[in-house]
């Protein structure tokens, strides 16, 4: 044992030393001093985007005076800048982020519990199977947590309550599917994810759908686990409480449902973001343009729209965009300079030499990912981690779609984690509104929000570590690439007399004009020689 210990502190001490340490003078990886003044910079309060632009021109001056890189690294800053405003496929971002805000307040969400709660109510769990299927449709098509949570407990916690449903697994179900707008398709956290890495967003939306039913499904087994094991957890309710059945009740859940699945259809159908099309007919800035023409149909269905309704939706629209381009551009200065010291490299030999190969890679990066998003929000962790740890995996042979959807299903977790799960402070602030308002009867207590969240976020990693071991999750929907062997290849020349052409054979066997071809060269050969 005395022999194990030391050779495993000579180890880990030589980690630290290549990696975390840091002398005041001359190492020219400074990387882990920047994380630790990042980290300290935030937790004063300062705003994240304005964090990373302060640190990289301060270490990027420090890298100058020090010799790291010449000045002249720097005016590289403005080009860069400059390159992310004229990014086409961020365009996509307003859009959809327009098309959520729209469907928030139309109405379509409160439809939708309310039916669909009719429908399952009577079954054990059927007010938690309700609230997982319309999270998972409102996902598909609002893109949003804050708005999805906030109506869906506004709605559907009320009577929870009423018909004795546990406290834990009432809070823990709202919260829980309303992360799950994050991975299902169209994901602002994929558009984003396709940019960081280089994927179209067709093929990350096609990548996402399969662990994306997956959570569904592993969210309704446990609901159905409870239902058979507890079942004064989850209690059905009364037939005598339905104000409504038979085929009105059936019309009222197809008059959500369908126009939901046209929008979903006619937006990610369009841009090849489904399984089974490969053609795309729109951009993602076209289709976000066609989501957000659907989003004020349905509101005009609904009865909603009205002009302070486009007016919140364009506001929280431009607050949104003009924090992820702050962010962005923050980030850029921050990875520019990371860029410049050699910081890429420091990161790939650090992570290179982790045991295990691929797998081991992707178990530490998801471990690091999941305690990171206790402090950072999903658009920081995708602009400032990802960049340096894209380009490892695709080295180590890592397919950059199933990367991107794994850390994107880790990341839903950033939203449930106590104690500063956003979904969890959202339905804290409901709560006490629907206690003061009379609507429920005694106030829920945060110990039952935060408690409530932990079976949850273990069935959120039970997903990660599925999509780690079977990665065909991901890759089944994708389209296959098409194998050419180029032993069978064989370029066919023209003879004078034919019409000149160029063909490729794949099954070996010459062709006359092939073998007219040569013996013409043959002739031209011997004409040079004489």
């Amino acid at each position: 044992i005395q022999d194990f210990w030391q050779r495993w502190h000579i180890s880990l001490s030589s980690w630290l030393r290549d990696y975390l340490y840091i002398p005041l003078g001359g190492n020219r990886h400074g990387e882990p001093r920047r994380y630790v003044n990042l980290v300290l910079t935030m937790l004063i309060g300062f705003p994240v985007a304005f964090s990373l632009s302060f640190l990289g021109l301060a270490c990027g001056f420090l890298a100058i005076s020090l010799d790291w890189f010449p000045a002249s690294f720097m005016s590289n800053l403005p080009l860069n800048i400059f390159g992310i405003l004229s990014n086409d496929l961020l365009l996509a971002i307003p859009f959809f982020t327009f098309m959520g805000a729209i469907l928030e307040k139309c109405g379509l969400a409160e439809d939708m519990l309310d039916s669909m709660g009719q429908l399952f109510g009577t079954v054990k769990g059927g007010l938690g199977y309700s609230v997982i299927i319309v999270g998972f449709i409102l996902g598909a098509i609002t893109g949003t947590v804050a708005g999805q949570v906030i109506a869906m407990a506004l709605i559907s916690l009320p009577v929870m309550i009423r018909y004795g449903y546990n406290m834990r697994y009432a809070t823990g179900v709202l919260a829980a599917s309303g992360t799950i707008t994050q991975l299902v398709p169209p994901s602002l956290v994929l558009v984003v994810m396709a940019d960081q890495l280089g994927r179209s967003v067709g093929d990350m939306y096609k990548g996402a759908w399969g662990p994306s039913i997956m959570q569904v499904a592993i969210f309704a087994l446990y609901t159905f686990a409870l239902g058979v094991f507890k079942p004064h957890h989850v209690p059905g309710i009364p037939k005598e409480a339905r104000t409504m059945d038979g085929l009105h009740l059936w019309l009222k859940c197809l008059r959500g449902i369908i126009p939901s699945a046209f929008l979903i259809f006619a937006v990610l159908g369009s841009m090849g973001g489904l399984p089974g099309i490969n053609t795309a007919i729109a951009t993602p800035t076209e289709a976000g343009a066609m989501g957000c023409v659907g989003a004020l149909v349905l509101a005009a269905m609904h009865k909603r729209l009205t002009k302070d309704l486009i007016w919140e939706a364009m506001h929280s629209t431009m607050r949104l965009t003009a924090m992820v381009v702050f962010i962005l551009i923050g980030s850029r200065v921050f990875s520019m300079v990371f860029q410049g010291v050699d910081g890429a490299k420091w990161v790939e030999d650090m992570l290179s030499g982790l045991p295990g190969g691929q797998v081991g890679f992707l178990i530490a990066v998801n471990i690091f990912i999941f305690f990171l998003a206790f402090f950072l929000d999903f658009f920081e962790i995708a602009f400032i981690i990802l960049p340096m740890l894209g380009p490892v995996a695709d080295k180590m042979g890592i397919d950059m779609v199933w990367f991107g959807v794994l850390l994107c299903v880790n990341m839903q977790t950033s939203f449930m984690h106590p104690p500063f799960g956003f979904a969890l402070f959202y339905l804290r602030g409901i709560a006490d509104t629907l206690f003061k308002e009379g609507r429920i009867q005694k106030p829920v207590l945060s110990s039952d929000i935060y408690l409530g969240a932990v079976p949850w976020v273990i069935m959120q990693l039970i997903l990660v570590v599925i999509v780690i071991f079977v990665p065909e999750t991901v890759t089944m929907f994708l389209d296959k690439e098409e194998k050419v062997d180029l032993d069978k290849v064989v370029i066919e020349m023209p003879s004078e007399q034919e019409t000149p052409s160029m063909d490729l054979k794949i099954d070996g066997t010459p062709a006359n004009a092939a073998e007219d071809a040569a013996a013409e060269q043959k002739k031209i050969d011997d004409l040079f020689k004489k």
